[in-house]
């Protein structure tokens, strides 16, 4: 549970009404002016960015962004006022029409010239989401890159956006379709990517003539209100962009305000069902991105090396906090010829400080996300399963206080367990055997929050047998031929890329 501290806001910015639609601020009327009185706190309070300002909140309540690895307190975002959010969303509405109406190669050129900033400090982006998050600095900078790739097909939107002519449908009748922008549109993040998901949601939407309403994770906001930034001084129009951060009450207001014609979600389950449910409630669009399990499939015949780094390099990186993170192995045949060499590449992973140049595993977000997970794993244990390798009471040099958990390794686990049934996300692998590839597919095919599986095999027609039966949420998964990783992946209506 969230525990916001009680303090003094800055009370300096209170005219809502009086923002003025200008052309932008990245040709930059307020960003020469003397460093902002946000930056001169200590610890640093989160700005909103409204109309295309950086916005000192009024509110007086605030939650700590907390280092995971040091247990530092980084800054403090606020719990964003009522008045304040209205006012993000007037800016959005009122920059619309405008926006609406600019050519799209306009909308594009913005969009090359965000990639171009992006890359220019992905450094600085990289190092405020492992301060932040904790996650390893190569995997922070796999986070902005990421993100970059959306960022990059946005700036070929102008040919999606085509619409459809038929001429003569009927006598002297023509018909054509023409694709518009909504209006304003909103996005809700998650904490595990504080870039990537960000930049999965916004520059679609305002390259295709939206404009939008952010509220970025309140764990790690850094890196939205620098995106935000680099985006202005690509030249998006005040306005376009804005950001609100805070909890429940600012989801509630985005899910319920009649100006925002659109949602994407991108968080935990229960959160996910309640916007979904009260998004919809209101005839809003919504998409819902929530919890998810992973599996892969490892059949006898697989290639020892190959498979045995894939599994530890999905199962533990990014402290297993990504919502593609492998969680379950299915063995078929058995658990015995695998089982001590995974432990042994597990147990090898250098854990420490995400900032440490050697880091291949950080710490998880919070204490909160610690304890559940130690939990889960504990629960395990009494549940029968065996506790191959324990990383919960890994002491790290230099970063004591850090929420730590080591690499972990548990099989025996069955189906009744509670750990399969739930979302660890944690650096928690857990480990199943299968006496046939018939009974992998259907455990696959049995969780009801099964995102994406994979197979490692030699062998072609088992490879083909699983992509045929298999059913997951995100519908993608990995096969290992001989010659190395194969990915295929199966659209929703069944039809499959390679």
């Amino acid at each position: 549970m969230l525990k916001p501290n009680f303090d003094k806001g800055n009370m300096t910015v209170r005219n809502f009404k009086s923002l003025r639609p200008e052309k932008s601020a990245g040709r930059d009327n307020h960003l020469s002016i003397a460093e902002p009185s946000w930056r001169q706190r200590y610890p640093m309070r989160v700005p909103n960015f409204i109309g295309g300002r950086l916005v000192d909140s009024q509110s007086f309540a605030s939650i700590n962004v907390i280092n995971p690895a040091t247990q530092q307190v980084v800054s403090q975002v606020p719990l964003t006022m009522n008045e304040e959010f209205r006012a993000a969303v007037f800016a959005a509405k009122r920059a619309f029409p405008q926006w609406r109406d600019t050519p799209i190669t306009t909308r594009q050129r913005i969009m090359f010239k965000f990639q171009e900033l992006i890359l220019r400090d992905i450094d600085k982006l990289a190092m405020s989401i492992t301060t932040e998050h904790g996650k390893t600095l190569k995997d922070a900078h796999g986070d902005v890159l990421q993100g970059l790739e959306v960022v990059e097909h946005a700036c070929g939107l102008a040919s999606l956006q085509s619409g459809e002519f038929v001429s003569n449908i009927s006598s002297g009748i023509d018909t054509y379709t023409i694709r518009e922008p909504l209006g304003v549109c909103a996005g809700i993040c998650s904490f595990e990517f504080p870039a990537m998901i960000p930049l999965w949601i916004f520059p679609i939407a305002v390259t295709c003539g939206n404009t939008f309403i952010l509220k970025p994770s309140e764990k790690d906001p850094g890196a939205s209100v620098m995106l935000a930034e680099l985006v202005m001084e690509a030249g998006l129009p005040n306005g376009v962009l804005n950001i609100v951060h805070g909890t429940n009450e600012i989801i509630n207001g985005i899910c319920d305000d009649d100006d925002i014609k659109a949602i994407s979600f991108v968080g935990p389950n229960v959160v996910g069902a309640h916007v979904h449910a009260r998004a919809s409630a209101k005839g809003k669009r919504i998409q819902s991105n929530i919890v998810a399990k992973n599996h892969a499939v490892v059949m006898p015949d697989a290639s020892v090396g190959v498979t045995i780094n894939a599994l530890v390099a999905a199962g533990f990186g990014g402290a297993g906090q990504k919502c593609m993170s492998l969680n379950m192995v299915v063995f078929v045949g058995g658990l015995v010829p695998w089982e001590e060499k995974l432990a042994e590449h597990a147990k090898a992973l250098k854990v420490t400080s995400g900032t440490e140049l050697d880091a291949e595993l950080g710490p998880v977000i919070s204490k909160q996300a610690k304890e559940q997970i130690s939990k889960l794993i504990q629960t395990s244990v009494e549940s029968g399963a065996k506790l191959v390798l324990d990383g919960r009471n890994i002491v790290v040099a230099g970063y004591e206080n850090g929420n730590f958990i080591g690499p972990t390794i548990l099989s025996g686990v069955t189906v009744n367990m509670e750990c399969y049934k739930e979302e660890i996300f944690g650096p928690v692998l857990l480990c199943m055997q299968a006496d046939s590839i018939e009974e992998a597919i259907n455990i696959v095919n049995g969780n009801k929050y099964c995102n994406g599986a994979s197979i490692f095999t030699t062998s072609g027609a088992a490879a083909r047998k699983f992509q045929t039966e298999v059913e997951v949420g995100q519908v993608r998964w990995s096969v290992q031929p001989v010659t190395g990783l194969l990915l295929m992946v199966k659209d929703e209506e069944g039809e499959t890329f390679i």
